[in-house]
């Protein structure tokens, strides 16, 4: 029997100006998606450190974390579930250091630009427009809301 397990990821809002930070990915047969800063908690990773290194690798933006967005459950067409940490942060400074590998580019983009993305099906999930709309409607939770423990 196959232990379920969900995958546990973090993803941060950063808008500046009345843009926001989006990353340009590679997905699939030389087709691109759009997403915030995000990936995969690695082991040993704090919540919050797993956030502000996605952010560093996958833009070359330092930031900071304002709040915590809340918790994400998606079930994607593959059957995976995620769970998603969502943040809202803001800029510091440009880092001098490449991106990864998969991304083809760090944007600053209005809210329109990703409304239009979202009607091109251009973003990498649902979540992405969800996290915007939080953040502008300031549905905020302090970030002592999570617990690590050991």
């Amino acid at each position: 029997m196959t232990r379920w397990q969900p995958f546990t990821t973090v993803a941060t809002v950063i808008e500046q100006a009345g843009r926001f930070l989006m990353i340009e990915e590679r997905h699939g047969q030389g087709a691109t998606l759009f997403t915030q800063p995000a990936g995969h908690l690695e082991p040993g990773e704090s919540i919050r450190d797993g956030a502000l290194r996605e952010v560093r690798e996958e833009s070359a933006w330092e930031v900071d974390i304002a709040h915590y967005l809340g918790l994400y459950v998606f079930q994607a067409a593959d059957g995976k579930t995620f769970h998603s940490h969502g943040f809202s942060g803001t800029v510091l400074h440009p880092l001098d250091r490449p991106i990864d590998s998969g991304v083809v580019a760090a944007h600053w983009l209005t809210l329109k630009e990703i409304e239009q993305l979202e009607r091109q099906q251009r973003l990498r999930s649902p979540l992405v427009m969800r996290r915007i709309r939080d953040t502008l409607a300031g549905h905020f939770y302090p970030a002592d809301v999570i617990h690590e423990l050991g």
